[in-house]
């Protein structure tokens, strides 16, 4: 499959004209922002604060260099009573033991690195088999060819807008020519797929960030530490109101 380009379908307009509608728009909390001694009070405050997802952050201290939660975790968060999806992105290597554990701790969507694998398409069906939705994850600067061989797979396509490791990082700002390119790519397969962006979104560019084509949000500490969750979560709807 081609790469497609924003050219390839006839420049900006016509790119623009393909996506003028209502797009199913979707914030995912991540709770690496969150107050770990609270984290069922605040998973339960950001959804009430219109939050969709919950957002998990695994990392292992060996794909990325820090330590964060697993799937006991996932666990303890259903077992309290969070109904909503929960989102997991495993920054970890190799990653298929943690795929049935997070699957069978109740992740909704799980999402991996495919450099992370040593068999992807084995990875994304493992993720199929135990009843998930399932992701691939790609670093600033990884390539989109890295996907075009299992789209009938994926669920979800996450791309990484700072490099892993670590929460609070600013947005890299060439991140938007690649969700053109990755909606692009996905709208030519044909598939359902989410295109997701996780790093430095708040409200000051969630505009942009849809408008070049994505249509799930992670937001950590934008709303995790914003003194009002409520009205940092509608900050970001609001601007996705305008996009």
């Amino acid at each position: 499959m081609k790469n497609l380009s924003i050219k390839d379908l006839g420049g900006a307009e016509n790119f623009k004209d393909m996506h003028n509608f209502k797009r199913d728009f979707k914030i995912a909390p991540s709770i690496l922002s969150a107050d770990f001694a609270r984290l069922g009070e605040e998973a339960d405050a950001v959804l009430a604060a219109g939050g969709d997802f919950i957002h998990f952050d695994v990392m292992d201290n060996h794909y990325v260099p820090n330590l964060t939660i697993g799937p006991m975790v996932c666990k303890a968060l259903r077992k309290y009573g969070i109904a909503a999806p929960i989102d997991v992105h495993l920054m970890v290597e190799p990653v298929d033991d943690l795929i049935v554990q997070f699957a069978d701790a109740g992740a909704t969507y799980i999402s991996f690195h495919p450099e992370a694998s040593r068999h992807v398409d084995r990875s994304l069906q493992l993720i199929k088999d135990k009843g998930c939705k399932a992701g691939l994850v790609l670093n600033p600067a990884s390539s989109l060819s890295l996907i075009q061989n299992v789209m009938d797979k994926l669920d979800m396509l996450l791309l990484m807008s700072v490099n892993p490791g670590f929460g609070g990082q600013a947005f890299i700002p060439h991140t938007l020519v690649k969700i053109r390119e990755a909606r692009a790519l996905i709208d030519a397969s044909g598939f359902a797929i989410r295109l997701e962006v996780d790093g430095g979104v708040g409200p000051a560019n969630i505009r942009s960030i849809a408008q070049a084509g994505a249509d799930t949000f992670v937001s950590g500490s934008a709303i995790f530490n914003a003194p009002n969750y409520q009205e940092a979560i509608m900050a970001m709807h609001a601007e996705l109101a305008l996009a």
